[in-house]
């Protein structure tokens, strides 16, 4: 494909209107249609951004579609993405892939027994930061690296969100929800998880939804709300996580990466922060240099690179084999948390290669 990909919008949701405001800044796709079991909600994306509303049906049979983009409840992903590669479209899916590995194994299988490919969110890995902090790690900026240590607390998503009952489903949970932002920066920047050990908990059994329609309604956790998880990554770099629902009126992101002559402090891999800083030795933390990618350093920048990929034949980076991978881990954590012992992860997966645009960011060595 040389021209631009034609894609479809599966779920008008509020993370839809970020792709559409985005795509603006992508020539290798242009999204043309939208659905929603809601059809108002389909009307009103198709109204804003000069989108076709269409059915489903409409979308998956369309000869003008060539990908589409999965943005329902994670719930729903499997089914939708299921019928779209039996349609004969490529995919782009928000994260996660599918609620358990068996199931994104599946649609996989199915990928590829109809030619087609799967892309996955979270994308961004691909931002100029954590690009910037692959090359600064293959350079050897901070040597050898050793371990890195990850911490992601939050919580409160009953006072904001009308049907929050959804983040603490089984198959969601802060493993499923959040944890696919770092355990996929992790693999990207330092290769497959190999064998995991864990602990999880809920520390509030029982939530009330406090706005909406809603309100009032009490609901219990279906999976741990707290998880604490060390992992084996390719050569025998060892990683930490703490994923939390528990810690409502907070936002805790920590991130750094430890090597044998210094530390990398990471962005919150949930977001397109550019801000990398460096620590050699015992000296002073610097800035890292960072070649900012402008309007691109945003949600959508992993559905370009599935159309890039398209056009040129290349692997494309944040794949549906990587997202398969990170439910894996996530769900091996939890039952070696169950299990109270350590586990294998049955998949592995290539680290992603680096987009071309951080070769460019070889001032990497500041401090060093």
């Amino acid at each position: 494909m040389t021209r631009p990909v034609r894609v479809g919008i599966v779920g008008c949701g509020v993370i839809s209107e970020q792709y559409a405001r985005n795509a603006e800044a992508f020539d290798s796709f242009r999204i043309v249609a939208c659905t929603d079991v809601d059809a108002a909600s389909a009307a009103r994306l198709a109204a804003d951004h000069n989108l076709l509303s269409a059915t489903l049906d409409e979308v998956l049979s369309s000869p003008e579609i060539d990908v589409v983009l999965n943005l329902t409840p994670p719930l729903a992903h499997v089914d939708v993405t299921r019928q779209a590669l039996e349609a004969g479209k490529h995919v782009y899916s928000e994260k996660p892939l599918a609620p358990t590995a068996a199931e994104a194994g599946e649609l996989l299988d199915t990928a590829r027994a109809h030619g087609v490919r799967i892309g996955c969110a979270p994308d961004t890995f691909l931002g100029s930061g954590f690009q910037a902090a692959r090359c600064a790690l293959d350079d050897g900026a901070i040597g050898k690296p050793l371990s890195a240590s990850a911490a992601m607390l939050v919580g409160g998503q009953t006072q904001w969100h009308p049907n929050a009952d959804i983040f603490y489903a089984a198959g969601a949970g802060p493993l499923l929800d959040m944890g696919p932002y770092y355990l996929t920066s992790l693999v990207a920047l330092l290769g497959a998880v190999h064998r995991v050990t864990g602990f999880a908990s809920t520390h509030v059994l029982e939530r009330t939804i406090e706005i909406g329609p809603r309100a009032g309604a009490r609901f219990s956790a279906g999976t741990p709300t707290h998880t604490a998880a060390v992992l084996e990554l390719d050569g025998g770099v060892t990683a930490s996580l703490i994923a939390s629902f528990e810690a409502p009126g907070q936002y805790v992101c920590d991130f750094v990466v430890h090597g044998t002559s210094g530390v990398l402090a990471l962005p919150d891999p949930n977001s397109f922060d550019r801000a990398v800083r460096i620590r050699s030795g015992r000296g002073d933390w610097h800035d890292l240099a960072v070649v900012s990618a402008g309007v691109r350093d945003a949600r959508g920048i992993g559905l370009d690179d599935l159309a890039t990929s398209l056009a040129d034949g290349s692997p494309h980076r944040a794949s549906g084999e990587l997202a398969c991978h990170v439910v894996d881990v996530a769900w091996t954590i939890l039952a070696a948390a169950a299990e109270g012992r350590s586990l294998d992860v049955a998949s592995t997966v290539e680290r992603p290669r680096p987009l071309d645009a951080a070769r460019t960011a070889r001032a990497i060595r500041l401090g060093c």
